[in-house]
Protein backbone atom coordinates (compact mmCIF):
# COMPACT_ATOMS: atom_id res chain seq x y z
CA UNK A 1 0.00 0.00 0.00
CA UNK A 2 1.16 3.63 -0.71
CA UNK A 3 0.14 6.61 0.21
CA UNK A 4 -2.02 7.34 -3.13
CA UNK A 5 -4.06 4.67 -2.35
CA UNK A 6 -6.12 7.13 0.09
CA UNK A 7 -6.59 9.69 -2.62
CA UNK A 8 -4.88 12.17 -0.99
CA UNK A 9 -4.08 15.73 -2.87
CA UNK A 10 -1.42 16.18 -5.18
CA UNK A 11 0.16 18.85 -2.24
CA UNK A 12 0.18 16.32 0.82
CA UNK A 13 1.42 13.45 -1.52
CA UNK A 14 4.53 15.92 -2.44
CA UNK A 15 5.21 16.95 1.20
CA UNK A 16 4.97 13.14 2.47
CA UNK A 17 7.81 12.25 -0.45
CA UNK A 18 9.88 14.63 0.17
CA UNK A 19 9.87 13.15 4.02
CA UNK A 20 11.22 10.12 2.64
CA UNK A 21 8.24 8.28 3.38
CA UNK A 22 6.82 5.68 0.24
CA UNK A 23 4.77 3.29 2.53
CA UNK A 24 1.98 3.96 5.47
CA UNK A 25 2.51 2.43 8.60
CA UNK A 26 -0.21 0.12 10.08
CA UNK A 27 -2.20 2.55 12.52
CA UNK A 28 -1.89 5.30 9.26
CA UNK A 29 -3.41 2.52 7.38
CA UNK A 30 -6.80 1.80 9.81
CA UNK A 31 -6.90 5.62 11.02
CA UNK A 32 -6.95 7.94 7.64
CA UNK A 33 -9.32 6.12 5.58
CA UNK A 34 -12.09 6.58 8.38
CA UNK A 35 -10.83 10.27 9.35
CA UNK A 36 -11.39 10.88 5.51
CA UNK A 37 -14.98 9.51 5.51
CA UNK A 38 -15.54 12.24 8.59
CA UNK A 39 -15.91 9.54 11.13
CA UNK A 40 -14.85 9.63 14.89
CA UNK A 41 -12.08 7.94 15.74
CA UNK A 42 -11.01 6.42 18.72
CA UNK A 43 -7.11 4.92 18.44
CA UNK A 44 -4.98 3.49 21.00
CA UNK A 45 -1.13 4.04 19.61
CA UNK A 46 2.46 4.46 21.11
CA UNK A 47 4.46 7.11 19.94
CA UNK A 48 6.51 6.45 17.60
CA UNK A 49 4.22 4.01 15.23
CA UNK A 50 2.94 7.09 12.95
CA UNK A 51 0.22 8.44 14.50
CA UNK A 52 0.63 11.94 14.19
CA UNK A 53 0.68 12.03 10.54
CA UNK A 54 -2.07 9.33 10.87
CA UNK A 55 -4.75 12.48 11.91
CA UNK A 56 -2.29 15.20 10.52
CA UNK A 57 -2.84 14.42 6.70
CA UNK A 58 -6.85 13.09 6.58
CA UNK A 59 -7.12 16.21 8.69
CA UNK A 60 -5.59 18.62 6.28
CA UNK A 61 -7.01 17.09 3.56
CA UNK A 62 -10.88 17.25 4.76
CA UNK A 63 -9.58 20.98 5.46
CA UNK A 64 -7.95 21.49 2.12
CA UNK A 65 -8.80 25.31 1.71
CA UNK A 66 -9.47 28.17 4.08
CA UNK A 67 -13.00 28.41 4.92
CA UNK A 68 -14.92 31.51 2.62
CA UNK A 69 -15.67 33.22 5.99
CA UNK A 70 -15.91 36.91 6.30
CA UNK A 71 -13.17 39.02 8.67
CA UNK A 72 -10.54 37.09 10.31
CA UNK A 73 -10.08 33.26 10.21
CA UNK A 74 -11.26 30.98 12.37
CA UNK A 75 -9.91 28.13 14.05
CA UNK A 76 -11.22 25.28 12.50
CA UNK A 77 -9.56 22.08 14.15
CA UNK A 78 -8.62 22.33 17.33
CA UNK A 79 -5.59 19.76 18.63
CA UNK A 80 -5.30 19.29 22.53
CA UNK A 81 -1.78 17.76 23.57
CA UNK A 82 -1.20 17.51 27.33
CA UNK A 83 2.53 18.99 27.13
CA UNK A 84 4.29 22.25 25.46
CA UNK A 85 6.97 19.73 23.84
CA UNK A 86 4.33 18.06 22.42
CA UNK A 87 2.26 20.40 20.76
CA UNK A 88 5.25 22.32 19.14
CA UNK A 89 5.68 18.90 17.46
CA UNK A 90 2.64 18.33 16.92
CA UNK A 91 2.66 21.99 15.05
CA UNK A 92 5.62 21.09 13.59
CA UNK A 93 4.24 17.93 11.52
CA UNK A 94 1.05 20.19 10.55
CA UNK A 95 3.21 22.72 9.18
CA UNK A 96 5.56 20.28 7.36
CA UNK A 97 2.63 18.14 5.48
CA UNK A 98 0.56 21.33 5.05
CA UNK A 99 3.65 23.56 3.37
CA UNK A 100 2.01 23.09 0.32
CA UNK A 101 -1.63 24.36 0.73
CA UNK A 102 -2.80 27.44 1.87
CA UNK A 103 -3.92 26.79 5.71
CA UNK A 104 -2.10 28.24 8.71
CA UNK A 105 -0.97 26.68 12.28
CA UNK A 106 0.15 27.68 15.19
CA UNK A 107 0.65 26.07 18.53
CA UNK A 108 -0.01 28.22 22.07
CA UNK A 109 1.19 26.30 25.55
CA UNK A 110 2.68 28.07 28.71
CA UNK A 111 5.96 28.37 30.04
CA UNK A 112 6.56 31.39 27.37
CA UNK A 113 4.73 35.16 26.81
CA UNK A 114 1.04 35.21 25.61
CA UNK A 115 1.01 38.09 23.87
CA UNK A 116 2.81 36.37 20.57
CA UNK A 117 0.29 34.01 20.62
CA UNK A 118 -2.54 36.29 21.08
CA UNK A 119 -1.12 38.28 17.79
CA UNK A 120 -0.84 35.05 15.53
CA UNK A 121 -4.51 34.22 16.54
CA UNK A 122 -5.58 37.84 15.20
CA UNK A 123 -3.93 37.52 12.15
CA UNK A 124 -6.42 33.80 11.62
CA UNK A 125 -5.29 30.08 11.97
CA UNK A 126 -7.15 27.34 10.73
CA UNK A 127 -5.51 24.68 12.59
CA UNK A 128 -4.64 25.38 16.39
CA UNK A 129 -2.38 23.08 18.43
CA UNK A 130 -2.84 23.95 22.39
CA UNK A 131 -1.96 22.18 26.47
CA UNK A 132 -5.27 22.51 27.95
CA UNK A 133 -4.51 25.41 30.29
CA UNK A 134 -3.05 27.87 28.40
CA UNK A 135 -5.91 27.88 25.59
CA UNK A 136 -8.60 28.43 28.63
CA UNK A 137 -5.90 31.46 29.69
CA UNK A 138 -7.01 32.48 26.03
CA UNK A 139 -10.80 32.08 26.41
CA UNK A 140 -10.74 33.58 29.61
CA UNK A 141 -9.14 36.83 27.82
CA UNK A 142 -11.20 36.12 24.79
CA UNK A 143 -8.57 35.83 22.64
CA UNK A 144 -9.66 32.90 21.07
CA UNK A 145 -12.90 31.86 19.16
CA UNK A 146 -13.77 27.98 19.28
CA UNK A 147 -17.00 28.05 18.15
CA UNK A 148 -16.36 27.07 14.49
CA UNK A 149 -14.33 24.42 15.32
CA UNK A 150 -14.86 21.28 12.68
CA UNK A 151 -12.26 18.61 14.05
CA UNK A 152 -11.36 17.79 17.70
CA UNK A 153 -8.42 16.02 18.24
CA UNK A 154 -7.21 15.19 21.98
CA UNK A 155 -3.56 13.24 21.55
CA UNK A 156 -2.12 10.94 24.01
CA UNK A 157 -5.32 11.46 25.98
CA UNK A 158 -4.52 8.88 28.45
CA UNK A 159 -1.28 11.28 29.16
CA UNK A 160 -3.70 14.17 29.88
CA UNK A 161 -5.82 12.40 32.28
CA UNK A 162 -2.79 11.38 34.18
CA UNK A 163 -2.01 15.11 34.72
CA UNK A 164 -5.60 16.22 35.51
CA UNK A 165 -6.87 18.14 32.63
CA UNK A 166 -10.04 16.42 32.71
CA UNK A 167 -11.69 19.14 34.13
CA UNK A 168 -9.89 21.37 31.18
CA UNK A 169 -10.81 19.10 28.81
CA UNK A 170 -14.41 18.80 29.42
CA UNK A 171 -14.34 22.65 29.67
CA UNK A 172 -13.08 23.64 26.47
CA UNK A 173 -15.57 20.32 24.39
CA UNK A 174 -18.38 22.38 26.22
CA UNK A 175 -17.30 25.93 24.18
CA UNK A 176 -17.12 23.74 20.71
CA UNK A 177 -20.13 23.43 18.37
CA UNK A 178 -22.17 20.17 18.62
CA UNK A 179 -21.41 19.18 14.96
CA UNK A 180 -18.00 18.42 14.51
CA UNK A 181 -15.50 15.17 13.86
CA UNK A 182 -13.69 14.16 16.93
CA UNK A 183 -10.37 11.89 17.27
CA UNK A 184 -8.88 10.64 20.40
CA UNK A 185 -5.52 9.26 20.12
CA UNK A 186 -4.56 7.32 23.28
CA UNK A 187 -1.63 4.70 24.22
CA UNK A 188 -4.18 2.39 26.13
CA UNK A 189 -7.45 1.69 26.68
CA UNK A 190 -7.96 2.60 30.33
CA UNK A 191 -11.50 2.76 31.88
CA UNK A 192 -11.09 6.00 32.18
CA UNK A 193 -10.29 6.55 28.41
CA UNK A 194 -13.51 4.44 27.52
CA UNK A 195 -15.77 7.25 29.75
CA UNK A 196 -13.79 10.45 27.96
CA UNK A 197 -14.95 8.88 24.82
CA UNK A 198 -18.00 7.80 25.87
CA UNK A 199 -18.70 11.33 26.76
CA UNK A 200 -18.54 13.29 23.08
CA UNK A 201 -17.36 10.34 20.39
CA UNK A 202 -20.49 9.83 18.16
CA UNK A 203 -20.74 5.80 16.84
CA UNK A 204 -16.57 5.98 16.85
CA UNK A 205 -14.29 3.45 14.73
CA UNK A 206 -11.85 1.86 17.18
CA UNK A 207 -8.53 1.20 16.54
CA UNK A 208 -5.67 -0.88 18.11
CA UNK A 209 -2.42 -0.55 16.45
CA UNK A 210 -1.07 -3.43 18.27
CA UNK A 211 -1.16 -4.58 21.95
CA UNK A 212 -1.32 -1.17 23.60
CA UNK A 213 1.77 -1.96 25.54
CA UNK A 214 4.46 -3.04 22.80
CA UNK A 215 7.77 -1.73 22.70
CA UNK A 216 8.78 -1.10 18.90
CA UNK A 217 10.53 -4.21 17.74
CA UNK A 218 13.74 -2.99 16.11
CA UNK A 219 14.03 -2.00 20.00
CA UNK A 220 16.84 -4.77 21.90
CA UNK A 221 16.70 -4.43 25.44
CA UNK A 222 19.34 -5.22 27.81
CA UNK A 223 19.45 -4.68 32.10
CA UNK A 224 22.70 -3.73 33.63
CA UNK A 225 22.46 -4.79 37.55
CA UNK A 226 24.69 -2.22 39.61
CA UNK A 227 24.57 -0.56 42.95
CA UNK A 228 22.26 2.58 42.91
CA UNK A 229 25.35 4.79 43.96
CA UNK A 230 27.23 3.43 41.30
CA UNK A 231 25.01 4.07 38.45
CA UNK A 232 26.46 7.37 37.47
CA UNK A 233 30.03 5.90 36.99
CA UNK A 234 28.50 2.96 34.91
CA UNK A 235 26.54 5.48 32.59
CA UNK A 236 30.21 7.56 31.90
CA UNK A 237 31.73 4.48 31.27
CA UNK A 238 29.04 2.88 28.85
CA UNK A 239 28.98 5.85 27.17
CA UNK A 240 32.72 6.41 26.91
CA UNK A 241 33.46 2.78 25.66
CA UNK A 242 30.40 2.62 23.54
CA UNK A 243 31.64 5.60 21.54
CA UNK A 244 27.79 6.76 21.91
CA UNK A 245 26.98 9.91 20.29
CA UNK A 246 23.41 10.82 20.56
CA UNK A 247 21.97 9.29 24.32
CA UNK A 248 18.34 10.11 25.78
CA UNK A 249 18.59 9.16 29.37
CA UNK A 250 15.46 8.91 31.51
CA UNK A 251 15.43 9.79 35.47
CA UNK A 252 12.29 9.80 37.65
CA UNK A 253 12.48 13.48 39.41
CA UNK A 254 14.04 16.69 38.25
CA UNK A 255 16.94 16.74 40.76
CA UNK A 256 17.79 13.75 39.84
CA UNK A 257 17.93 14.80 36.57
CA UNK A 258 20.14 18.21 37.70
CA UNK A 259 22.29 15.73 39.76
CA UNK A 260 22.98 12.85 36.94
CA UNK A 261 23.87 15.71 34.14
CA UNK A 262 26.65 17.90 36.62
CA UNK A 263 28.40 14.17 37.27
CA UNK A 264 28.08 13.44 33.23
CA UNK A 265 29.74 16.88 32.71
CA UNK A 266 32.02 16.53 35.49
CA UNK A 267 33.32 13.27 33.56
CA UNK A 268 33.84 15.11 30.33
CA UNK A 269 30.36 14.06 28.40
CA UNK A 270 28.46 17.66 27.08
CA UNK A 271 25.22 16.88 28.41
CA UNK A 272 22.08 18.81 29.37
CA UNK A 273 18.66 18.58 31.48
CA UNK A 274 15.29 19.20 29.98
CA UNK A 275 12.39 19.33 32.88
CA UNK A 276 9.43 20.91 34.29
CA UNK A 277 11.48 23.41 36.10
CA UNK A 278 13.13 24.48 32.77
CA UNK A 279 11.61 27.73 31.00
CA UNK A 280 10.20 27.05 27.47
CA UNK A 281 13.12 28.63 26.26
CA UNK A 282 15.46 26.78 27.57
CA UNK A 283 14.12 23.44 26.49
CA UNK A 284 13.88 24.54 23.30
CA UNK A 285 17.42 25.43 23.05
CA UNK A 286 18.43 22.45 24.76
CA UNK A 287 16.67 20.09 22.33
CA UNK A 288 18.08 21.97 19.91
CA UNK A 289 21.04 21.48 20.86
CA UNK A 290 20.96 18.11 21.13
CA UNK A 291 19.26 17.10 17.48
CA UNK A 292 22.40 19.20 16.29
CA UNK A 293 25.10 16.90 18.17
CA UNK A 294 26.46 19.94 20.39
CA UNK A 295 24.95 18.11 23.33
CA UNK A 296 25.79 14.44 23.29
CA UNK A 297 23.10 13.42 26.06
CA UNK A 298 20.26 14.58 27.16
CA UNK A 299 18.50 13.81 30.75
CA UNK A 300 14.79 14.06 31.17
CA UNK A 301 12.45 13.50 33.19
CA UNK A 302 9.09 11.22 31.86
CA UNK A 303 6.60 14.87 31.84
CA UNK A 304 9.48 16.45 30.04
CA UNK A 305 10.06 14.04 27.31
CA UNK A 306 6.68 13.88 25.83
CA UNK A 307 6.89 15.13 22.47
CA UNK A 308 10.43 14.54 21.87
CA UNK A 309 10.60 13.58 18.44
CA UNK A 310 14.86 12.64 17.21
CA UNK A 311 15.38 11.10 14.21
CA UNK A 312 17.39 7.84 14.05
CA UNK A 313 17.72 8.10 18.20
CA UNK A 314 20.34 4.96 19.10
CA UNK A 315 20.36 4.67 22.47
CA UNK A 316 17.59 5.07 25.35
CA UNK A 317 18.92 4.25 28.79
CA UNK A 318 16.63 4.54 31.82
CA UNK A 319 18.68 5.80 34.83
CA UNK A 320 16.17 4.53 36.94
CA UNK A 321 13.41 2.42 36.00
CA UNK A 322 9.36 4.05 35.90
CA UNK A 323 7.56 3.23 38.90
CA UNK A 324 4.84 2.19 35.96
CA UNK A 325 5.10 0.18 33.77
CA UNK A 326 3.75 1.56 30.82
CA UNK A 327 5.98 4.32 30.78
CA UNK A 328 8.75 1.87 29.81
CA UNK A 329 6.99 1.28 27.01
CA UNK A 330 6.96 5.57 26.35
CA UNK A 331 10.33 5.94 26.81
CA UNK A 332 11.95 3.41 24.58
CA UNK A 333 9.81 4.34 22.05
CA UNK A 334 11.89 6.89 21.32
CA UNK A 335 14.56 4.95 19.89
CA UNK A 336 13.81 1.87 17.20
CA UNK A 337 11.89 4.41 14.54
CA UNK A 338 10.67 4.70 11.07
CA UNK A 339 12.75 1.37 10.59
CA UNK A 340 15.88 2.02 12.51
CA UNK A 341 17.63 -0.22 15.43
CA UNK A 342 17.83 1.33 18.55
CA UNK A 343 19.02 0.13 22.00
CA UNK A 344 17.04 0.33 25.52
CA UNK A 345 19.65 0.04 28.28
CA UNK A 346 18.54 0.20 32.07
CA UNK A 347 20.57 0.58 35.00
CA UNK A 348 19.00 -1.32 37.50
CA UNK A 349 19.75 -1.96 41.49
CA UNK A 350 18.13 -4.37 44.08
CA UNK A 351 15.49 -1.95 45.12
CA UNK A 352 14.32 -1.74 41.90
CA UNK A 353 13.79 -5.39 41.09
CA UNK A 354 9.87 -5.06 41.65
CA UNK A 355 9.75 -2.50 38.73
CA UNK A 356 11.52 -4.89 36.38
CA UNK A 357 9.38 -7.78 37.30
CA UNK A 358 6.75 -5.74 36.60
CA UNK A 359 7.82 -4.31 33.08
CA UNK A 360 8.86 -7.84 32.09
CA UNK A 361 5.58 -8.64 32.65
CA UNK A 362 3.94 -6.15 30.41
CA UNK A 363 6.41 -6.95 27.54
CA UNK A 364 6.02 -10.69 28.29
CA UNK A 365 9.57 -11.74 28.34
CA UNK A 366 12.50 -11.55 30.16
CA UNK A 367 14.95 -8.95 29.72
CA UNK A 368 18.51 -10.12 29.19
CA UNK A 369 20.75 -8.91 32.40
CA UNK A 370 24.46 -8.18 31.54
CA UNK A 371 26.60 -7.17 34.45
CA UNK A 372 29.57 -4.95 34.06
CA UNK A 373 33.13 -6.32 35.10
CA UNK A 374 34.14 -3.74 37.86
CA UNK A 375 30.55 -2.53 38.27
CA UNK A 376 29.31 -5.53 39.65
CA UNK A 377 26.64 -5.19 43.12
CA UNK A 378 28.74 -5.12 46.26
CA UNK A 379 28.80 -9.08 47.34
CA UNK A 380 28.80 -7.85 51.19
CA UNK A 381 26.03 -5.39 50.72
CA UNK A 382 24.00 -8.36 49.20
CA UNK A 383 24.75 -10.77 52.48
CA UNK A 384 23.43 -7.78 54.60
CA UNK A 385 20.04 -7.02 52.37
CA UNK A 386 19.47 -11.07 52.83
CA UNK A 387 20.04 -10.53 56.95
CA UNK A 388 17.74 -7.36 56.82
CA UNK A 389 15.31 -9.45 55.20
CA UNK A 390 14.99 -12.07 58.06
CA UNK A 391 14.77 -9.26 60.76
CA UNK A 392 11.25 -8.17 62.04
CA UNK A 393 10.24 -5.01 60.41
CA UNK A 394 11.62 -2.04 62.54
CA UNK A 395 14.26 -0.94 63.70
CA UNK A 396 16.42 -0.44 67.34
CA UNK A 397 14.15 2.93 68.02
CA UNK A 398 10.57 1.34 66.72
CA UNK A 399 10.58 3.23 63.47
CA UNK A 400 10.11 0.89 60.71
CA UNK A 401 12.54 2.43 58.17
CA UNK A 402 13.12 0.28 54.76
CA UNK A 403 17.01 -0.48 54.14
CA UNK A 404 18.60 -0.08 51.25
CA UNK A 405 19.72 -3.51 49.28
CA UNK A 406 21.93 -3.76 46.89
CA UNK A 407 22.16 -7.23 44.44
CA UNK A 408 24.95 -9.67 43.54
CA UNK A 409 25.01 -11.53 40.40
CA UNK A 410 25.56 -15.12 41.70
CA UNK A 411 23.18 -18.05 43.46
CA UNK A 412 22.89 -17.51 47.18
CA UNK A 413 22.06 -20.28 49.35
CA UNK A 414 20.38 -22.05 52.29
CA UNK A 415 17.09 -20.56 53.41
CA UNK A 416 16.80 -17.92 50.88
CA UNK A 417 16.98 -19.98 47.84
CA UNK A 418 14.11 -20.23 46.58
CA UNK A 419 12.75 -16.69 47.45
CA UNK A 420 15.68 -15.37 45.78
CA UNK A 421 15.32 -17.70 42.50
CA UNK A 422 12.66 -15.90 41.62
CA UNK A 423 14.37 -12.43 42.03
CA UNK A 424 14.34 -11.31 37.99
CA UNK A 425 17.86 -9.75 38.41
CA UNK A 426 19.25 -13.11 39.78
CA UNK A 427 19.92 -14.59 36.43
CA UNK A 428 22.54 -12.27 34.51
CA UNK A 429 24.72 -13.66 31.91
CA UNK A 430 28.75 -13.45 32.32
CA UNK A 431 29.83 -10.35 32.97
CA UNK A 432 31.48 -8.32 30.53
CA UNK A 433 34.10 -6.04 30.18
CA UNK A 434 33.08 -3.55 28.24
CA UNK A 435 29.83 -2.99 26.28
CA UNK A 436 28.26 -1.71 23.19
CA UNK A 437 25.14 -2.43 21.14
CA UNK A 438 27.28 -4.56 18.54
CA UNK A 439 28.55 -7.00 21.14
CA UNK A 440 25.12 -7.86 22.10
Amino acid sequence: MSFHTFGLSAELLRAVAEQGYREPTPIQQRAIPPILEGRDVLAAAQTGTGKTAGFTLPLLQRLGTPAPRAGRRAVRTLILTPTRELAAQVEESVRTYGKYLPLRSAAIFGGVGIYPQIEKLRRGVDILVATPGRLLDHVAQRTVDLSHVEILVLDEADRMLDMGFIRDIRKLIALLPRRRQNLLFSATFTDEIRELANSFLTSPIRIQAGSGATAPELVSHVVHPVDRERKSALLSFLIGTGNWKQVLVFTRTKRGADRLTRHLVQDGIRAAAIHGNKSQNERTRTLLSFKRGTVRVLVATDLASRGLDIDQLPHVVNFELPLVPEDYVHRIGRTGRAGNEGDAISLVCLDEREQLSGIERLLRCDIQKVPIAGYEPDSARRRDSVANRRRPFGNANGRGEQNRTHWQPGRSRGRTKRKTSRDPLMQPNKAVSSWSPSSR
